[in-house]
């Protein structure tokens, strides 16, 4: 009788490879770790042959792992397609997005919910998170669609807008300007220091949140002035002082995986076209 090999676990095998551990691959398929182990337990006794040597934390292929990769590539690739093929426009997914917490309230209430509705078998996977942060989950193939912040003349720029600065006039006429600002990694961060610093002008860190939500209430206190785009938050004024330096212009991103699948794919054109109507 031949042997049968089941897809999921030729996916699982080939999420290791592709993601470098155990971890990063039980995130990208959604199964434990420990779920994961013995998925491929189970494969190495279906082919008869060990497929990975440990060697501390790292996992390297076996000469039957390198073969059996390819052929696994191969096999989910048609596997796919014969997916695709026959749904006739039904997807699977899941299809997964991730965004910066600026478009997270209009793209999370406007794309999502739209996507959900033209296609309600699709699955959705959401993160909210920083730019760097969400490149290094695309990088690790953990994310299909990226939508982030970059600079003007980023190759993924899908529109550019001014960054402005917002908060209580008052507070820019102090000695010491107060800043509310995201965690580092953060680009609106990193500008506003720079151009105050270019400018000669003192300033300290007053707020200092990984949170937008809590950086919008700490600037409508009166607690900081902070820099960001007009997406900050609409019902609050773009702040105008003379003393204030010009900010840079910021690029919004979309950035995708070199491999969609069909329901990643369409959600990547809605993404497209809501970001560039914002």
């Amino acid at each position: 009788m031949p042997v049968n090999l089941p897809t999921n676990l030729l996916r699982s095998f080939v999420a290791i490879v592709d993601t470098g551990s155990m971890l990063n691959a039980s995130e990208q398929v959604f199964v434990t770790q420990s779920a994961l182990s013995l998925q491929i337990k189970r494969l190495e006794e279906l082919v008869q042959q060990s497929l990975f040597l440990r060697e501390g934390r790292r996992l390297h292929l076996t000469a039957a792992g390198e073969v059996l990769l390819d052929y696994a590539r191969r096999v989910l690739s048609l596997h796919d397609e014969a997916v695709a093929a026959v749904s006739a426009g039904r997807f699977a997914g899941p299809a997964r997005i991730g965004m910066v917490q600026d478009f997270a309230d209009s793209l999370l209430s406007g794309l999502l919910s739209r996507f959900a509705e033209l296609h309600p078998d699709a699955q959705i996977y959401a993160r909210v998170a920083g730019t760097a942060e969400l490149q290094a989950l695309l990088d690790r193939r953990e994310l299909d669609i990226l939508l982030g912040f970059a600079a003007p003349n980023d190759g993924s720029a899908v529109t550019v807008a001014p960054m402005s600065w917002y908060g209580t006039a008052e507070l820019v006429d102090r000695d010491t300007i107060p800043l509310a600002v995201l965690e580092e990694p953060c680009r609106f961060r990193e500008a506003a220091i720079r151009a105050l610093e270019d400018m000669g002008l003192q300033w300290r860190i007053a707020v200092e949140t990984p949170n937008l939500a809590t950086l919008r209430a700490a600037v409508a206190a009166g607690l900081g002035i902070t820099a960001r785009t007009h997406l900050f938050q609409d019902d609050m004024t773009v702040l105008e002082h003379e003393r204030l330096p010009t900010l840079p212009r910021v690029a919004a991103i979309l950035r995708t995986s070199d491999k969609l699948d069909r329901a990643a794919h369409r959600l990547a054109e809605l993404a497209r076209e809501t970001v560039t109507g914002l």
